[in-house]
């Protein structure tokens, strides 16, 4: 539909209209200014004429999308690098790498893992036709965070997107993490059990919040060092797959991970040699969606991690 209409939650008070319509609508702030332009967004009824037009909680946004800025659909683009681990008839399986988005969507219309799998795998774009999904994810079935390397499974035929899906919702599917976070971790093991939602302050955010999904993440020390700052390897294995968990769960026992600007709270490893979170999907297992065995791939720790490590001692 073209019409969006929506009344304005507590996250988005205060939030720029061009931002808070990129996010809902799903287009790029340069859109949302010609929607604004023309005239076709509303704040109760009143038409805006600036983008910088601040929202405020309760009222009612009403926006016309042009025909032009609707999204399109993700084209092939050979360019996109990413290692292919993996690839049968009914399963693909990738190594991302750092930096790479996963899918299309605000700011990041073009270069994603999404286009890079198209120009190997074009039959994906039917697998979203036919299971009715959206049409910027064909075969997604989970994602990594941007700055999250390690291993991804991506659905080849409609049969195996459904048992894909099946298995994450029943927790069937093993996703194992090496993480390195800031400080001294109490105990050898231990779990969070937190629901994780949007943060009322920044909707771009995620926290942990009595009103959010519930999540938990279990984890377990795999080395401690004290140089240059105590600091604490961890393998953390998700249970639910909340946008941001492992960050926000790790973030709220005190301990953010290390090169993780966003939930850190301003913390930071002295000397770090990353400029992205310390965190890497090493492992994942599932049942084959034909065979029905239990398939399994592990990833080594990229270069820019190892080199972290290296440069840490007990």
């Amino acid at each position: 539909m073209n019409i969006l209409t929506v009344v304005v939650p507590a996250s988005l008070d205060g939030v720029r209209v061009d931002k808070a319509v990129a996010l809902m609508a799903d287009i790029s702030r340069s859109s949302v200014n010609t929607l604004v332009e023309e005239g076709r967004v509303q704040i109760d009824g009143a038409t805006i004429h600036s983008r910088r037009t601040v929202l405020r909680l309760g009222q009612e946004l009403r926006v016309d999308r042009h025909p032009e800025a609707r999204r399109q659909l993700p084209e092939a683009d050979p360019a996109v690098s990413f290692e292919l681990v993996h690839a049968d008839p009914d399963v693909i399986v990738v190594d991302k790498p750092a930096g790479l988005v996963v899918h299309p969507g605000a700011g990041h219309r073009t270069g994603t893992l999404v286009h890079g799998l198209l120009a190997r795998f074009p039959e994906l774009r039917s697998v979203a036709d036919e299971v009715g999904a959206d049409p910027d994810r064909p075969g997604i079935v989970h994602r990594l965070d941007r700055g999250t390397s390690g291993l991804m499974v991506v659905a080849r035929t409609p049969d195996s997107y459904r048992s894909l899906v099946q298995q994450l919702g029943e927790r069937r599917v093993s996703r194992r993490y090496r993480v390195l976070v800031l400080g001294a971790v109490e105990g050898e093991s231990g779990m969070v059990d937190a629901p994780v939602g949007r943060s009322v302050g920044s909707p771009t955010r995620m926290a942990v919040s009595r009103t959010g999904k519930e999540a938990r993440t279990r984890y377990r020390v795999e080395q401690r060092f004290a140089r240059p700052a105590p600091s604490t390897l961890l393998t953390a294995e998700l249970e639910t797959g909340r946008t941001h968990q492992i960050r926000v769960h790790l973030a709220a026992i005190g301990h953010p991970v290390a090169g993780d600007e966003v939930y850190s709270q301003g913390r930071a490893l002295p000397g770090a040699l990353i400029s992205r979170p310390f965190l890497h999907a090493y492992s994942l297992a599932f049942e084959h969606p034909r065979t029905g065995r239990r398939v399994s791939w592990e990833s080594s720790l990229p270069e820019d991690l190892r080199v972290q490590l290296d440069g840490l001692s007990s």
